[in-house]
């Protein structure tokens, strides 16, 4: 049984998952499986991991009958994941090579955490242009909440007790591009809490084709969650204007939110 199941999902990332994959099996803690959902790709994603599987053996690859969006593909993957331990990784991604070490150390060593997630760097097709200034690990309270989703999804590892606990992510319309941010709000609702490492143990591919994702659907989508999260959590009530800070961020021109972003 390997400690850690990896949950990738992919979909027509045929150029990018061969490096995705390299900085997995060049972990330097090697107990994990890679659980691979296929989600209705239509170049040759599919056909090049099955290549990579057949060399990889802790490589488990799934599929979906169709494209059914990352919440569906992620349940997918916990269904068959036998690690006590899940990581997430996306397709397009890199991360460290100690970063399974790091955080499984600190997961066996602080029982009251359910989640770590790291902080990360992003890169385009140019190379990295975000590198996190340095700040002290720490544990987000429910207060760190209201601004935002405190913590980055692509990097954390999850007890996969907790996962079970609250059925893993929701797959409803409302959800969709801000399945993250939801589940942190049912963990904490449920008493489970995360950390945070400051290390940058993750580096984001944010390229064009990642921006054309940050869709105006999305931004109510995260305007809903956080409404329904806020109740959850008991915020105050004079702190739910910030329902309304993805929608007034939505009508910001694309060009200009990113260099916002990259500033």
């Amino acid at each position: 049984m390997p400690k850690v199941s990896v949950l990738m999902s992919v979909y027509n990332c045929e150029n990018t998952v061969k490096k995705s994959i390299d900085s997995i099996v060049k972990q330097t803690f090697t107990d994990w499986e890679l659980i691979i959902c296929d989600d209705g790709s239509k170049d040759n994603t599919y056909k090049l991991v099955q290549e990579i599987a057949k060399e990889e053996p802790r490589i488990v690859l799934i599929k979906n009958d169709r494209n059914r969006g990352l919440s569906y593909s992620l349940n997918h993957c916990l269904k068959v994941a036998k690690g006590s331990y899940c990581a997430r990784m996306d397709g397009d991604d890199l991360c460290d090579s100690r970063r399974f070490e790091k955080q499984v150390e600190f997961l066996d060593n602080n029982k009251e955490y359910a989640f770590v997630s790291t902080r990360m760097t992003r890169f385009d097709e140019h190379g990295a242009y975000q590198v996190p200034e340095p700040m002290e690990s720490y544990s987000p309270t429910i207060k760190d909440f209201v601004k935002g989703s405190p913590f980055c999804h692509a990097p954390v590892m999850v007890r996969k007790s907790a996962y079970d606990a609250v059925s893993g992510y929701r797959d409803i319309p409302q959800t969709l591009g801000v399945e993250d941010y939801d589940l942190w709000f049912r963990l904490y609702a449920k008493g489970y809490k995360g950390y945070i490492l400051q290390e940058p143990l993750y580096h984001m591919f944010d390229g064009r084709g990642a921006a054309k994702r940050r869709t105006f659907r999305r931004r109510l989508n995260e305007a809903w969650v956080r409404r329904s999260g806020y109740k959850m959590l008991k915020i105050p009530m004079i702190f739910r204007v910030y329902i309304f800070k993805p929608i007034l961020i939505g009508m910001i021109p694309q060009h200009i939110y990113r260099t916002i972003l990259r500033r």
